[in-house]
């Protein structure tokens, strides 16, 4: 497998996972539409959805693709199966992307072809004014600071993350699809591995609701998902130190395992 011919512009698909996200499906859409650069396609994932989700991404011109096991992990794997792009991009129904969002992404990965992933950061800007400076900070942190030591590599998030496609299909036989309650996103970076050329771009940023700052319940219970994807994938690649070895020249213990 390879990427567009020499020469060739690479084309990026757009995945979005999808269950009862009308509303916010339409304007990321929109956002989509008003791009610099138009995607090579949008793939709309139907996580079961009841609402009128599908028709949406329909009347936007976006392909839709079933997926009746419930939760994001099958949601995401599906859609990266589906899209035929040389790069991969994923976003939420309810990130707010920047009109550059697809051209940045793609000048990245044709700039640099040894780059496996690419992420970047959110701003919640659905919660109180004084609460959107500090929360983002807190959540990036937590995220790619806290994260990346524990993974030895730098952690994909979901609302805002782009994989080459030929990174994808080395791991796709391999990621978890049928545990709903692991951070798939988290859960491919660490399949990826701490080899992986994975970059975190702070002017790749794109808006996004605060939900996990709206109660300690929820962010309780993402922190939980969090651990358990750190613990999964520890068991079958090794832990944290074994990974750093493993970034910084010594054996790879995950390509055995896996």
């Amino acid at each position: 497998m390879t990427d567009a011919s020499a020469g060739a512009r690479l084309r990026v698909s757009i995945v979005i996972p999808v269950r009862d996200d009308a509303p916010a499906l339409r304007r990321c859409l929109d956002a989509i539409a008003a791009q610099t650069e138009a995607p090579h396609e949008v793939i709309v994932v139907d996580n079961g959805c009841s609402d009128d989700s599908a028709a949406v991404a329909l009347a936007a011109g976006a392909r839709v693709v079933v997926e009746p096991r419930r939760g994001i992990p099958a949601a995401a794997s599906r859609g990266y199966d589906e899209a035929s792009g040389d790069v991969i991009a994923r976003c939420d129904a309810d990130s707010a992307l920047p009109t550059d969002w697809v051209e940045r992404i793609r000048e990245a990965f044709t700039t640099d072809p040894a780059l496996d992933g690419l992420t970047g950061p959110g701003r919640f800007d659905d919660l109180p004014t004084w609460l959107r400076a500090p929360a983002s900070i807190t959540y990036a942190f937590g995220t790619f600071v806290a994260g990346g030591a524990a993974i030895a590599n730098v952690p994909l998030w979901g609302s805002n993350m782009a994989v080459r496609r030929t990174a994808w299909l080395s791991v796709a036989a391999h990621v978890e699809r049928e545990e709903p309650d692991v951070h798939d996103d988290l859960d491919l970076a660490m399949h990826l591995g701490p080899r992986a050329r994975i970059r975190f771009d702070p002017r790749l940023r794109v808006g996004a609701e605060g939900r996990i700052f709206r109660s300690a319940r929820a962010a309780r219970a993402r922190v939980a998902v969090a651990m358990r994807t750190f613990r999964r994938n520890w068991a079958l690649g090794g832990s944290p130190g074994r990974r750093w070895v493993a970034r910084l020249g010594g054996p790879d213990v995950r390509r055995s395992k896996l």
